[in-house]
């Protein structure tokens, strides 16, 4: 096999939307699996809503996944004249045509068909003017459009889809199209045909949603230029549980690479998740350790044909995005090694106005240790600013489970904390084993449960009702600070 090149063209007309990131994560896997190049060209040719913020989205997306690039970042702008030297062969070739019809006309034909409830084609007006004619009325400055002429024959427009396997497109289903707009700029139809051939493509791995009527139409027009075509891969698409594609507009931010950055997710974790959004390992496996791990595991044979689904539930207090999603993050937040997490963590604290000097100072190990400690019960980086607040901070609010089911259990607790708070002081060495039998030992003069100290403690030093080991919680936080916090709680009882 000659080698593969495949490519990655986004629009930069808004954000990284994250079937952009799927399909930039497939090429990338395909081209680095096969010792490959990945061409990234910025297809800005809507000049009219390109924007240099969108672009700056795009490329930090691309960073934060860890998606590089081989050639490039080209701009499809840059060959817009290899476009219309192209549309200008095909028009000297009779194999495009110019089409004077306005849009008022084009418009009253769309009408007539919905009312007759006959799908609307064109219907070839202009095919058959004389060139000279078309010439003369180009020249006098009359508006129009170029069309490309689809030859007639019984034969289906086909080619060999790597995932849907052959597919046939009558050429009726496919009327004269447009391929240079009335301002001169040629469409995307054409530009992209012109710069995969230019840019030596031979894999072009996009969404199925281009199967229908893109690339039947991209066959016909390399067919014409005497182009090879490339081998076609069309990934399935991402559905919301009630088939709706996945959009920033029904479903939100949600639906951009940056929500899932700015939300605690770590990078590897979200890719880890992308992947499988249409590509099926095998083996039922879903967690990948590494992006290594999953170029060896990645061929188009596994990509799918059955959409995707993107399990969203909008207005879900739980989950504000696919429970997939953040199982799989938290996987990876539990799995990874602890100096690649701690910088995370301290981005996180930092924006949550939690961090401290002392934190990489004298108190580094505690900071580790307490990371250590929690990561097993989180799913995202921001659980440590939001969650594990009171681990960081004295100034934290008390969940009303931990203080229905702790503090204000039994009323006798006002007097049983301050108890045990004396006993905890006078514990040296103050360590679990120590803690463990001091509370069961006062549970038992008291007569009550252990169950009613150990919540009750819980409560009053983290203001949580569930968490690590009580015993290694309360020496983890510190004589002084569980005895501060467990005197203080009294006035909540």
């Amino acid at each position: 096999m000659s080698e593969i090149r495949v490519r990655f063209p986004p629009s930069p007309t808004g954000y990284l939307h994250i079937g952009s990131a799927r399909t930039a994560l497939f090429n990338w896997l395909y081209a680095r699996k096969h010792g490959g190049t990945l061409v990234f060209r910025i297809e800005d040719t809507d000049a009219e809503r390109s924007t240099e913020e969108s672009e700056r989205g795009i490329f930090n997306g691309l960073e934060w996944l860890g998606i590089d690039w081989d050639e490039g970042p080209y701009r499809q702008t840059e060959h817009a004249a290899d476009h219309r030297a192209e549309a200008e062969r095909l028009l000297a070739e009779g194999k495009a045509y110019r089409c004077f019809c306005t849009k008022d006309t084009l418009d009253a034909k769309r009408k007539a068909a919905e009312q007759q409830k006959t799908q609307y084609g064109y219907d070839r007006t202009c095919r058959d003017i004389p060139a000279a004619e078309s010439e003369r009325r180009a020249a006098a400055g009359e508006e129009h459009v170029v069309r490309f002429k689809v030859p007639d024959s019984s034969e289906p427009v086909a080619f060999e889809d790597e995932v849907f396997g052959r597919i046939e497109t009558g050429r009726k289903e496919i009327d004269d199209f447009v391929i240079v707009r009335s301002n001169g700029v040629p469409l995307y139809v054409l530009s992209n045909v012109v710069d995969d051939h230019r840019d030596r493509i031979t894999h072009v791995i996009r969404g199925a949603d281009h199967l229908p009527n893109t690339t039947p139409r991209q066959v016909l027009l390399y067919q014409a230029l005497g182009f090879e075509a490339p081998i076609f891969a069309h990934m399935s698409l991402t559905l919301d549980p009630k088939k709706a594609k996945i959009s920033k507009r029904k479903h939100g931010a949600m639906a951009t690479v940056g929500w899932y950055r700015e939300n605690g997710f770590l990078p590897m974790g979200f890719v880890n998740f992308l992947a499988l959004l249409g590509w099926n390992p095998g083996e039922d496996r879903e967690y990948f350790e590494s992006r290594e791990a999953m170029i060896e595991a990645f061929e188009l044979e596994g990509l799918t044909r059955a959409n995707a689904v993107f399990n969203y539930r909008k207005g879900d207090p739980k989950f504000d995005t696919d429970p997939k999603a953040i199982h799989i993050n938290s996987l990876h937040l539990r799995a990874m090694p602890l100096d690649e997490l701690l910088p995370y963590v301290r981005q996180e604290l930092t924006r949550a106005g939690l961090w401290r000097d002392e934190f990489e100072g004298e108190r580094a190990q505690w900071f580790c240790d307490t990371v250590e400690l929690l990561r097993g019960r989180y799913t995202r980086t921001t659980d440590f600013a939001t969650l594990g607040r009171p681990y960081f901070s004295d100034d934290f609010e008390f969940e009303d489970k931990a203080l229905n089911k702790g503090l204000r259990k039994d009323p006798a607790l006002k007097q049983h904390l301050p108890v045990l708070a004396d006993r905890f002081e006078a514990l040296q060495p103050f360590d679990a084993e120590q803690v463990e039998a001091c509370i069961r030992g006062l549970a038992e003069e008291l007569g009550v449960k252990v169950g009613l100290l150990t919540n009750a403690t819980r409560a009053a030093v983290t203001g949580q009702n569930v968490g690590p080991s009580l015993f290694e919680l309360v020496v983890h936080m510190g004589q002084q600070t569980t005895i501060e916090r467990m005197r203080k709680a009294v006035d909540r009882i």
